[in-house]
Order: structure tokens, then sequence, then C-alpha cells
């Protein structure tokens, strides 16, 4: 009868050891948990930046590929223009305000540029 608790007693602390390991000992289910966390949030970013990447390489395939996309390009970002063309600059009111002698609801002034 002696033998047999012992036996009872050991069984039950290697359960209890087992157990406590599972739980909180190194890759253990809260370890694991934040791993698969951890892999999730990396996984949307890798979507994200693969959306990015892919984007990115359209617009290279574009520029390579025709003048369309270089020609908006200069439009854009350097404001180039054709010649013979009309380049209009659109100036919005910086206060919210209108100054005194002036229509509330005047339209936005434009001037020709050379």
């Amino acid at each position: 009868m002696r033998g047999l608790r012992i036996v009872l007693l050991v069984l039950l602390a290697l359960l209890a050891w087992l157990q406590y390991r599972l739980w909180f000992g190194n890759g253990g289910e809260r370890e694991v948990a934040a791993l698969q966390s951890r892999v999730e949030r990396q996984a949307r970013d890798n979507t994200g930046l693969r959306q990015r990447n892919d984007a990115l390489a359209a617009e290279v395939e574009d520029l390579k590929s025709g003048e369309a996309a270089v020609e908006e390009r200069a439009r854009n970002e350097l404001g180039m223009i054709k010649p013979g063309e009309t380049f209009y600059r659109v100036i919005e009111r910086q206060d919210s305000v209108p100054a005194e002698g002036t229509e509330p609801d005047a339209p936005i002034e434009a001037e020709p540029l050379p």
C-alpha cells in the first residue's frame, strides 16, 4: 500500500511538472500564441509590401515602355508643357474669410504663364 502511494505521488508530480512546462515553459502555449500573432502581423505587412512592389514594378514598366508615362511625370513633377500649350496656374485663397470689398463666393483666379 505504501509503495502505491509513492508511485501515485511520483506520477502526480510528473504530471504537474509536464503541465507547467506545457503552459509556462520554453515553447509553451504562451510563446506559441505570441509567435502566431507575430507571424500573422508579418503576413499582413508582407501583403502590403507586395502590393507596393507590384505598383512600383508596373510604374517602372510604364516608364520603360512608353512615352505617355514619362510625359505625365514631366507635366506633374516638373511642370513641363508642350510647345504651343498655355499653362494655367490656379491660385487658391489662403484665408477662409473674404477680403474686404470682395464677394464671399468669388471664383478662384487663374493666370496664364508664358
